[in-house]
């Protein structure tokens, strides 16, 4: 994938030598996390808004990004926060923005292009803890119920939203399926992640019997004659996008009376949340998430009050008389 980083259009830096090794500079970073690291599109391309926000910064004060200095990071971050004419980042925004200058950096060190690297003691604002969207069981429910009839976009979405619920994928996971990623017999799927990485989900059997519908009576009809790889189609017969799926969900989310607690990604929250809740291994879940850290899945872990006076009520030997 070839990523075109343009400079900076204002303010102009004072040196056009600085800035067009700065766009040097990036242009290897952005090749290194695509080809090395196996980063998506999406995070390059904020990646890349990241470091130009941080060139035109650094042009503003004459300055150069081998040559930078902590208090340069660390003004550059305090501007982002405090806005200084532009809408101020949020806490969260910040964090990504230093996250990416410490990968930048980490990546400069590296190839020996400097010999201290700037970040190594930057300190970001205390992001709030912020828990994600579920559904509960009855609500899950209503949403997988709302595709209704037998047309062959129905079986999709049917077979699309049970999935996604069945196993935890993100969005790019389910329209990156293809149809050799599944084995319906063993009852499982293949699932690509962040960087490539493969994993393993077992399907449940009401996904079984959703996909095998829709592979019956729903996908056939949409492909017709030509060849597609992708499991999730469009009605023109072609590999389903990301936004096409944003759409199918909200859709049905609003059918069901759920179109303000809607994403995506919320079906795959309601998925480990109810994992959790069931019994399910903190580690297995983390496996069918995908995730490389036991830290994040922990984030699913919260109970809520009810749930903890049932647990309490239920284990504690003197709560009930």
């Amino acid at each position: 994938m070839a990523i075109a980083v343009k400079p900076p259009s204002a303010p102009e830096p004072a040196s056009p030598g600085a800035a067009s090794r700065f766009e040097g500079l990036v242009l290897d970073f952005l090749s290194y996390l695509e080809l090395e690291r196996g980063l998506s599109r999406n995070t390059l391309s904020a990646y890349r808004t990241d470091l130009l926000q941080y060139g035109e910064f650094l042009a503003d004060r004459d300055a150069d990004a081998l040559a930078a200095r902590p208090a340069d990071i660390a003004d550059f971050l305090a501007n982002l926060a405090a806005g200084n004419g532009r809408p101020a980042c949020s806490a969260s925004t910040v964090h990504r923005k230093a996250a990416c200058l410490r990968s930048f950096y980490k990546h400069l060190r590296r190839d020996e292009l400097i010999a201290d690297d700037p970040t190594a003691a930057l300190s970001t604002p205390r992001r709030a803890k912020k828990l994600p969207q579920v559904l509960n069981y009855s609500e899950v429910q209503k949403l997988l119920a709302a595709p209704r009839g037998d047309e062959p976009t129905v079986l999709r979405d049917r077979a699309l939203l049970e999935v996604m619920y069945a196993c935890g994928l993100r969005a790019s996971e389910t329209t990156g399926l293809e149809m050799a990623d599944l084995d319906l017999r063993q009852g499982f799927l293949r699932a690509r992640g962040k960087g490539s990485k493969e994993r393993l989900v077992p399907l449940g059997r009401k996904a079984i019997a959703a996909i095998g519908a829709y592979l019956r009576g729903g996908r056939p009809k949409l492909v017709g004659e030509r060849h597609e790889a992708k499991l999730f189609v469009n009605f023109r017969g072609g590999p389903l996008s990301r936004q096409g799926l944003y759409k199918i969900v909200k859709r049905h989310a609003r059918a069901a009376g759920l179109a303000g607690q809607m994403s995506p990604h919320t079906l795959r929250h309601s998925f480990a949340t109810h994992l959790l809740a069931g019994g399910c291994d903190l580690r297995a879940v983390q496996e069918m998430l995908g995730h490389a850290d036991i830290s994040t899945t922990q984030m699913y872990t919260h109970l809520s009050g009810e749930q903890l006076k049932e647990v309490y009520f239920r284990a504690h030997p003197r709560a009930v008389v």
